[in-house]
């Protein structure tokens, strides 16, 4: 079952993660005035990315990582990468802001904001993949955290 949840888990998370990468650059074509960019195009396109793909992959590898936890892992590590899911979970909720202005013809932004924002999803995904692997226990000085106790 633990094998299980974790493929899916990953798969949620690259398909939420593709989402992510791939806004930023519609909204940059919108710019550029592409073929992309018509009101036509751009508006369902990015619906359909952001309220069908990305935001259901988002809401399903969080609520399997979160049964992921119950399996009780421990460590600094976990730590860190809960506040690097919930930045992640803030650049979704800051692109569905941007998309709502932007379908309403408000855009505040630049193309070169939009480009800089579309480097974030990839460090933060880097940050936590390199947390995963690594699983320090402790951070610095800080002592490791309590070990986990099994109730029997």
């Amino acid at each position: 079952m633990y094998f299980w949840l974790k493929f899916f888990h990953i798969a949620a998370i690259a398909v939420w993660f593709t989402g992510l990468f791939f806004l930023p650059r519609l909204f940059v074509a919108r710019h550029r005035v592409e073929d992309d960019a018509k009101r036509e195009y751009f508006n369902p396109v990015t619906n359909v990315l952001f309220f069908r793909l990305t935001t259901p992959a988002a809401v399903l590898a969080i609520v399997l990582g979160m049964v992921l936890i119950a399996y009780g892992p421990s460590g600094a590590w976990l730590a860190m990468k809960l506040v690097l899911v919930s930045l992640v979970v803030l650049l979704h909720l800051y692109f569905g802001l941007l998309l709502y202005e932007l379908g309403h013809g408000r855009d505040r932004h630049g193309p070169m904001f939009y480009r800089v924002a579309g480097w974030m999803p990839l460090l933060l995904l880097l940050a936590i993949a390199a947390l995963t692997a690594a699983k320090p226990q402790t951070v610095g000085n800080l002592p490791p955290p309590p070990a986990a106790t099994t109730v029997r």
